[in-house]
C-alpha cells in the first residue's frame, strides 16, 4: 500500500488545523481524527447540487452561491447542471483550501475553477449571504460537518434562526436553500421550516449506492 502524505496544513479561523493528505492519486482532508472530504466520495456533494438547482436551473442568469469549496465536487456538478448565463460565486472560509485546489489538488478539479462563469471569494458564507439581500436564486450550504458545528462555533450561527433570516432574506422568490449534512438534525429541520421555508429532507449515499449515509434538506423560499 502507497504511504499517506501530509502535503499541506491550514489555521481554520477560531478553530483548529486542517491537514491535506495524499495517497497515491487520492486526496483527503483531515480535522483532527475527523476525515472531512475525501477526493474518492463525491456523491453526497454533488446531490447538493441537483437537489438545490433543480428548481432554478433553467432561470436565465441564474446566481448561485455555494458555502464552501472543499474538493470542488459540489462546484462542478453546478457547472453541469446550468447553462452559460449562470453565475457561480464559491465563498470559502480558508485561503489555503483555495491554493489547495490551484496546486496539488488540481487534477480533482479539472480546471473548473477556470470556467468564466465561476468567481472564488475568500470570505465567511454568512457575511456574503448578509450583504446579498435577494441576490440569489439558490445557496448550496456544505459548510463544516452540517448544523452542528464541528471546525468552528462560529458554524452554528449560520445555522441557527438568524443565519437563516438572512438565508432568506438572500434568496430571491422562490429560491432555494440547499443544505448538507452528516447526519440528520431534527432540531435544525423544525428551524428551517419556521424560517419560512418548505423544505424537504433526502436521504443521500457518500458514493453512489455505497458508503455513509447523509442529509440535504433543500428549503424552497414562501
Amino acid at each position: 500500500m502507497q504511504p499517506r502524505l501530509l502535503i499541506g496544513t491550514a489555521a481554520i479561523p477560531g478553530g483548529e488545523t486542517l491537514r491535506l493528505f495524499q495517497r497515491g492519486d487520492a486526496f483527503s482532508i483531515m480535522l483532527g481524527g475527523n476525515e472531512l472530504m475525501n477526493s474518492r466520495l463525491s456523491g453526497s456533494e454533488e446531490a447538493l447540487a441537483s437537489l438545490g438547482c433543480a428548481a432554478i436551473a433553467a432561470r436565465p442568469g441564474a446566481e448561485i452561491l455555494v458555502g464552501g469549496l472543499g474538493m470542488g465536487f459540489t462546484l462542478r456538478a453546478v457547472l453541469a447542471l446550468l447553462p452559460a448565463d449562470a453565475r457561480v460565486l464559491v465563498a470559502e472560509l480558508v485561503p489555503a483550501v483555495a491554493e489547495w485546489a490551484r496546486g496539488p489538488m488540481s487534477p480533482v478539479f479539472g480546471g473548473c475553477l477556470d470556467d468564466p462563469r465561476v468567481r472564488i471569494e475568500i470570505a465567511d458564507v454568512r457575511t456574503v449571504i448578509r450583504a446579498g439581500r435577494g441576490r440569489f436564486d439558490a445557496i448550496l450550504l456544505d459548510v463544516d460537518n452540517g448544523p452542528d458545528g464541528l471546525t468552528a462555533a462560529s458554524n452554528d450561527g449560520l445555522y441557527g434562526r438568524a443565519g437563516l433570516a438572512e438565508a432568506h432574506a438572500a434568496l430571491k422568490p422562490g429560491g432555494a436553500l440547499a443544505v448538507w449534512s452528516a447526519h440528520r438534525a431534527d432540531a435544525f429541520r423544525q428551524r428551517f421550516e419556521r424560517s419560512g421555508f418548505a423544505v424537504a429532507e433526502h436521504g443521500v449515499r457518500a458514493h453512489g449506492k455505497r458508503g455513509a449515509r447523509h442529509v440535504i434538506w433543500v428549503g424552497a423560499r414562501t
